[in-house]
């Protein structure tokens, strides 16, 4: 996940801001707020302008890499995952660094048929890309612990990087070479060997791509529960880690989860903001929804 750019076109003070505290006391509140999320600068403004915004056409549903199905066809799926991560890296300009006292965290969201399963840890001076890995690296080992490696699984990430690793053969050629890439040292290669370990033992994984932090209820859930973990991060102190925390009965009731190919489609600000209200009253019902 890319550094953030948050226009905020409704709100209490409009504007562009560059971290979720800020711009949620813009919002928090206000009835009708218009805002959202964006990796560049450019693409906010032309949204505060209320010009349409181009994006990037995710790909078609009959080509979605499978580890376990070359023919890509789509399935029905008996468990839904999405994963997220981030970092509020204050060094993100040209030739910057994540420093040591950067906020960082990952998150994920297990649907299953009777429960839902959500988790999110935090990391100080994590780049974006660990924090991804260890999303999907933690849904791995939790998909393991509730003993569904046999189950049909799809992944909706938004993360480009995890995606080609698993699905274009980067993980494979990085282990023939001793877990480097061609041009150098990998980076988490840790995390990734972790990963490698855990994939073989699931049958049925699919994948596809979503358009972050956009219309996609799953993902703009898994994206506030990570903010949320990095609010609660206090300079000098441990990141908070947390164990899962299992919802059962009515949970698709009280969070309705868009699939994932509505990700490009518009959405009307009311319904965005009524999606992510719903998100936020399950955070609080989990006790998971911190003040910032």
């Amino acid at each position: 996940m890319a550094q953030k750019y948050y226009a905020v076109r409704k709100g209490q003070h409009p504007g562009i801001y560059r971290s979720w505290p800020e711009t949620q006391k813009q919002v928090s509140g206000f009835a009708g707020a218009q805002y959202k999320s964006f990796t560049t600068e450019a693409a906010a403004q032309a949204f505060m302008r209320g010009e349409t915004v181009p994006t990037i056409a995710k790909p078609s549903k009959t080509r979605s890499p499978q580890t376990n199905a070359p023919t890509g066809r789509p399935v029905q799926a008996d468990v839904t995952v999405y994963t997220d991560g981030g970092s509020r890296n204050t060094g993100n300009v040209a030739g910057g660094h994540v420093k040591s006292k950067d906020r960082a965290a990952w998150a994920y969201r297990i649907e299953l048929t009777d429960q839902l399963v959500t988790d999110s840890g935090g990391e100080w001076g994590a780049t974006n890309n660990r924090m991804e890995i260890m999303a999907f690296l933690r849904a791995l080992e939790q998909l393991q612990k509730l003993d569904k490696t046999g189950a049909q699984i799809r992944f909706v990430l938004d993360s480009q990087y995890v995606l080609n690793a698993v699905t274009k053969g980067w993980l494979a050629g990085w282990k023939r070479r001793g877990w480097k890439r061609s041009a150098g040292p990998l980076v988490n290669a840790e995390l990734w060997q972790a990963v490698d370990r855990l994939l073989p033992q699931f049958k049925h994984l699919n994948f596809s791509w979503t358009k972050g932090h956009a219309t996609n209820q799953g993902n703009v859930f898994v994206d506030h529960l990570l903010n949320q973990t990095m609010d609660r991060m206090v300079p000098g102190q441990a990141a908070p880690t947390t164990t899962a925390t299992s919802h059962h009965q009515d949970w698709k009731k009280t969070a309705p989860t868009q699939p994932a190919s509505a990700a490009s489609k518009p959405v009307d600000p009311a319904v965005a903001k009524k999606s992510v209200d719903a998100i936020r009253q399950m955070l609080r019902d989990a006790g998971l929804n911190h003040p910032g």
